[in-house]
This record gives C-alpha cells, structure tokens and sequence, in this order.
C-alpha cells in the first residue's frame, strides 16, 4: 500500500482558480515522476504519452497549464500548444525537450509557449516557469548553458537553417568542412 499524497501547494498557485494540467512524455517513468511531484504541488494532473491524446484533452478539456514534451513518437508538443491555445488562448504552456536547441525555442515560443526547459529539468523550475506572470525578472538559472554549449547552440542552429548540408554550413560559419563534421558528431556539451 502507497503512503498517502502529501498535497504542498506550491508558493505562485495560491492565488490561482484553476490548476489542472496536462502533462505529456513518452518516457513513462519520468512521466510518472514528473505528474506525481506536480500533483504534490497542487495541480491536478491529467498525463498522457501520445500527441493525439493530448490534443484530445486540449480540444475537450482545456487545462490552464501543461508540461509538454517536445519531440515524441507520434508528433511534436508543438502540436499541442497550438490546439490548446485555439481552444484554452490563456493557458501556460510549458515544452520540455532532450534535443534543445535555439531554433527550437524560437518555435516553442511561437507556437505559444510561456518557456523551453532542457531535460533533465528540475521540478521547482518547471513550476516557476509555469506560474510566473511575467511581473519581474526570472531568478537566474541554476545551471546557465556554458560557452562551449552556446557555440554548439549556434553551429546546430545554423546546420539546421542550412537544411544539414554541411560544406554549407562550414562556409556560413567560415570554418572548416572537416573541423565542423568532428563537431556534429560529438555529444553536446554540457
């Protein structure tokens, strides 16, 4: 028998109404993590692991807050935003991704989102991005993006305007073709 939920609610949802809020990620562990630390919280979660699910809830329910994996098998949160926002235009959008990259923000964004957080992300940062109105300046990141992150960013970036052509891109970037293939294939630094 599970010890029973401890309901916290969090500092910034104590002013607000409605806190349901849809949570989508494929991977099932995290998303099973990530709906019962929310739900501690005090939100009232719905989780679901397919784009077409989420849209479903989206179009029928709309939740004033979701958590929206970025890149899954079936399609993209980007999806989601977008026929939450139709139905639900306040509602807070926040995108979670293992492949960030600049380019992606922009469109997170966009499309609508309130914030783009880079997995592995910590629960308190995905609530403060959730409930923040915008009045004020964010608390700096715990772990700002280094140098060699932001160069590997922008080369990224740049691969993908270019459609990954890579002699393209080595021209842009006035750098090597060889040195920017060496580059591509490493991991992204952290």
């Amino acid at each position: 028998m599970e010890p029973p939920v401890t309901v916290k609610v969090h500092e910034g949802l104590k002013d607000i109404e409605e806190k349901t809020c849809l949570v989508l990620d494929d991977d099932g562990p995290f998303l099973q993590r990530l709906s019962r630390a929310l739900t501690q919280r005090g939100f009232v979660v719905s989780s679901v692991s397919k784009v077409s699910e989420a849209r479903d809830i989206a179009r029928l329910n709309p939740p004033a807050f979701a958590v929206l994996d970025l890149r899954l098998e079936d399609g993209s949160g980007l999806d989601v935003v977008e026929v939450l926002h139709r139905y639900r235009p306040e509602a807070r959008a926040v995108i979670l991704t293992g492949y960030g990259a600049i380019a992606t923000a922009v469109a997170a964004v966009k499309a609508g989102a309130v914030d783009y957080l880079s997995k592995p992300a910590d629960v308190e940062d995905i609530v403060r991005a959730l409930v923040n109105t915008g009045e004020g300046m964010p608390e700096p990141p715990e772990n700002p993006m280094s140098a060699d992150r932001v160069r590997w960013e922008h080369i990224q970036r740049v691969y993908e305007l270019c459609n990954h052509n890579v002699s393209e891109t080595a021209r842009r970037l006035n750098m090597h073709r060889r040195t920017l293939q060496r580059i591509l294939a490493k991991r992204a630094p952290r």
